[in-house]
């Protein structure tokens, strides 16, 4: 498949249902993040076209996937509550309005911890907010991934930078 598919599956215009079940892998050979198999330790979310996109902005770059399937399975075995995994870039490493990134499959948006375990947004001045989970998450992506960058706007955790728009959740950028 050439990236011109890949754009093509992503045009509004030449596919009548850009949310329907895509493959499982991209023109750059790039796989979809499993969507939240039991016992991960994560689960899956995120938004295209304005309905849940069903793995679309998920596809990770052979390095996030591995990050994230490895943080997850060490979260699990320390934790009973799941992280939410949202965008990582889209079929082909097209870009898209919501990011000026996340083309290459080496970012991700990932959720804040809650206190309570819902799997939903919460942002780091909300009471429900877990910092602590929090930052036990980002030290795992630390140590299990090549992170070059974590963007997130709770300047009480180590390592992160902040920037505008990341309150309800932090990227984490890796090395490729």
């Amino acid at each position: 498949m050439s990236n011109t598919s890949d754009f093509a599956l992503e045009d509004n215009d030449k596919c009548p249902d850009p949310l329907r079940p895509r493959p499982p892998q991209d023109s750059r050979g790039y796989f979809m993040l499993p969507q939240a198999p039991m016992e991960s330790g994560y689960y899956t979310y995120g938004m295209l076209y304005h309905k849940p996109d069903k793995g679309a902005y998920q596809y990770a770059h052979p390095i996030m996937m591995t990050a994230i399937l490895r943080v997850g399975l060490e979260w699990q075995a320390i934790d009973s509550r799941r992280f939410g995994v949202g965008n990582i870039s889209l079929p082909g490493g097209r870009q898209n309005d919501d990011h000026k990134g996340h083309m290459n499959g080496l970012q991700v948006d990932i959720r804040p911890l809650r206190k309570d375990g819902l799997e939903v947004p919460v942002t780091w001045m909300d009471g429900q907010y877990d910092q602590a989970g929090t930052a036990k998450l980002i030290e795992l992506f630390r140590t299990f991934a090549p992170v070059t960058r974590v963007f997130f706007n709770d300047l009480g955790i180590p390592f992160v930078l902040p920037l505008k728009g990341h309150d309800n959740h932090f990227h984490v950028e890796l090395k490729g």
